[in-house]
């Protein structure tokens, strides 16, 4: 009886540790020069958003995008956690995975050439808060990059 509970919790942590990454949404990428919007709940900033709860400005740049990308790209992957998994023209696709849960978060880039500016989107697959950590990561990106400017 013994034995049986316990590998009962070891396979119900099991379950929990490998299902805290959730599914890639399907509604990531960039779709009229515009990234998907926010959900409702208080785990996602955008450059794009029009309220308080969810706004962040965008991140300055300047120059060609092939130059522009890849140094963003490599500040991405010198980040804890950060991986970039798609990367085509000036779009950029990165997951963040956190060190102790292995929760999974989505990090969208569109390099606006003409305006100079990257476009951001950042947002937690599963939960409903993040205790700031998406804006955090943006900001902590945004000052990393600038450096590369």
């Amino acid at each position: 009886m013994k034995y049986i509970i316990l590998l009962t919790v070891a396979t119900m942590l099991l379950l929990l540790l490998t299902g805290c990454s959730g599914s890639t949404p399907g509604n990531l990428g960039v779709r009229n020069g515009q990234l998907a919007p926010c959900p409702g709940s208080d785990n996602c900033v955008s450059s794009q958003a029009t309220d308080d709860a969810h706004k962040i400005a965008p991140i300055p740049a300047h120059g060609l995008k092939e130059v522009v990308m890849v140094d963003l790209a490599n500040t991405i992957e010198s980040m804890f956690g950060g991986n970039v998994v798609e990367l085509k023209g000036n779009y950029l696709r990165a997951e963040f995975t956190s060190r102790v849960w292995r929760f999974v978060d989505d990090l969208e880039c569109y390099y606006d050439e003409a305006n100079g500016e990257i476009q951001i989107r950042s947002a937690s697959r599963l939960g409903y808060t993040d205790f700031n950590v998406n804006r955090e990561r943006v900001e902590k990106l945004r000052a990393l990059f600038a450096k590369r400017q």
